[in-house]
């Protein structure tokens, strides 16, 4: 059974940084996307950034480009947000899930998108 577990949130200053990380058991990580999502107290969850299963393309939302970097080590089996720059806007409970998906590139607006891990908080404060 397809498991995703986050962790590496936590409390962080404006312009502060955090790495999120992805913990996948249970399936064939090249045969999968993984995708990072989020979702503030009162708001929608949102898509933030995907990475296709090889690695190989990767896609942000407009409003972490330049600041978040995806990336993924399939020996490992592990998913990482590298979160820079970090600003209030970013506060949330921060999710990853999987979809199968096959080298192609990732939408984060599929509604294919499942087996969500628990969350992580991520909470940018002065």
């Amino acid at each position: 059974q397809l498991q995703l577990v986050e962790s590496g949130g936590g409390l962080v200053r404006p312009g502060g940084s955090l790495r999120l990380s992805c913990a996948a058991s249970g399936f064939t990580p090249d045969y999968y996307a993984i995708g990072w999502f989020r979702q503030a107290p009162g708001k929608e969850r949102t898509g933030v950034s995907c990475i296709s299963s090889l690695g190989v393309h990767t896609t942000y939302a407009d409003s972490v480009k330049g600041r978040f970097t995806i990336s993924r080590d399939n020996v490992k089996k592990m998913v990482y947000l590298q979160m820079n720059n970090l600003k209030s806007d970013d506060t949330a409970v921060y999710y990853c899930a999987a979809i199968f998906l096959v080298q192609q590139a990732c939408d984060l607006a599929s509604e294919r998108w499942g087996s969500w891990g628990q969350g992580t908080q991520v909470t940018v404060s002065s």
